[in-house]
Parts: structure tokens; sequence; C-alpha cells
């Protein structure tokens, strides 16, 4: 934490296009957001926040590149206070359909899976759709309906192999985790800074918890 003990909140910059909404998105909950662009910047932070656009072998790729993949996977596996969305769920897991010869962080079992075209079915998955919660996990979505909607734009999704961690289900074609949920990580496949005021509360409950767990451990 600051001195003044604010939370300090980084933004994973690997080159994603929706970094401006994400830092948006904090600002209007009051909540300051620095960019996280090269290793140093990790031991800066406090709530590390990745919100990911991309193919997901490209994105391994250039996280390796600007060396922020080992970092990364250190932070993980430290169980540090992480928010992931979208891009910044998938690679959690062990690998992906898109790009099979390519590894994924691996600290999420399971494997991301490619949606199958069905009738009626338009890939990528794009839009608003229903989100239905688990209790298991209420703290996290405090203050949203249940079920919410909520923002997609994806072709992909994680096939989650523990159903304990899944913070909510949603349906297209298949059902699916949409997200799951650790002690210090939530991490969701919809786009919270995409979804208006639900969005934002699930973003507000999220860095309060994960600060709420850092006081804890002091």
């Amino acid at each position: 934490m600051s001195e003044g003990g604010a939370i300090r909140l980084g933004v994973l910059d690997y080159g994603a296009g929706n970094l401006q909404s994400v830092l948006n998105a904090f600002a209007t909950i009051g909540r300051e957001a620095q960019l996280v662009v090269e290793p140093a910047d990790f031991e800066k932070t406090d709530v590390l926040v990745f919100p990911g656009q991309g193919a997901f072998g490209d994105s391994v790729r250039i996280l390796k590149e600007r060396g922020l993949w080992l970092p990364l996977k250190k932070w993980l596996e430290e169980d540090r206070p992480y928010v992931g969305i979208c891009l910044g769920y998938q690679l959690l897991f062990e690998s992906s359909e898109e790009c099979p010869e390519v590894e994924g962080l691996g600290v999420a079992a399971g494997k991301v899976k490619k949606f199958l075209p069905g009738e009626g079915l338009k890939i990528p998955h794009m839009g608003w759709n229903q989100v239905r919660w688990s209790e298991e996990h209420a703290a996290w979505w405090r203050g949203l309906p249940n079920p919410a909607h909520l923002y997609f734009v994806h072709s992909y999704y994680p096939d989650v192999a523990n159903g304990s961690e899944a913070l909510c289900h949603t349906d297209y074609g298949v059902t699916f985790a949409a997200g799951i949920a650790r002690k210090n990580l939530m991490a969701v496949q919809f786009h919270p800074e995409k979804s208006q005021e639900l969005g934002l509360l699930l973003l507000k409950n999220a860095v309060q918890i994960l600060a709420d767990r850092m006081s804890e451990s002091i």
C-alpha cells in the first residue's frame, strides 16, 4: 500500500485496446489506477488488474517479449490480489483451442474451448447475456441482482475443472463458468467496464474485498 494506506491499483498494459475504458471505470468508482508497463511496476502495485483483448497465443508472446510474463506468473503463484477480465481470465488456464501449442499461465485447472456453431448461435458471443451467480461467492457480487445481465465479447470460453471456484455461469450454446473466484482472485469472461452500473459495482466490490483481505494480513 502507499504511505497513506491507499490501495495501489495496477492495470497490466501489453498493448490491449480496452485499457482506457478500464482506467475510466476505476476512476468512476473513485479508484485511481496506474499502468503496469514493465517488470519493476509490479512492486508498485497492490492489486493487479489484467484486462485483455486479443488472441491467446499472440498475447502470451507479447507478454513474454515485454518481460511481463514471468512477473505475472509469479504474482499469481504467490496468490497476490488479482482481477482478470476476458483474456485476463482465459490466460489463467492451461491452454486454449485457439492456439493449442501455447501454454497458458496454468494457475487454474482447465482448458479454453471454442464455441461450436449452432442454429441461431453467432460467434463471437457478443452482447448482453444473463449471468447466474454462485451463492458460495456471494461477497463478490453483493448488491447485484441474481441473475444479472452483463456484456460479453468472446469466441472462446474456459472449461473450468474445479467447479467450486465458479463465480457464475452463463448459457451460450453450452453452459460455461463466466468467472472464477478465490480468496485473492476474481476473474470474469464478461466486461465489467462495458456493463454499466452493474459492472462498476462488481469492480467496486472486488477492489474493496481485496483491500480488506490485504489489511487483514498485515
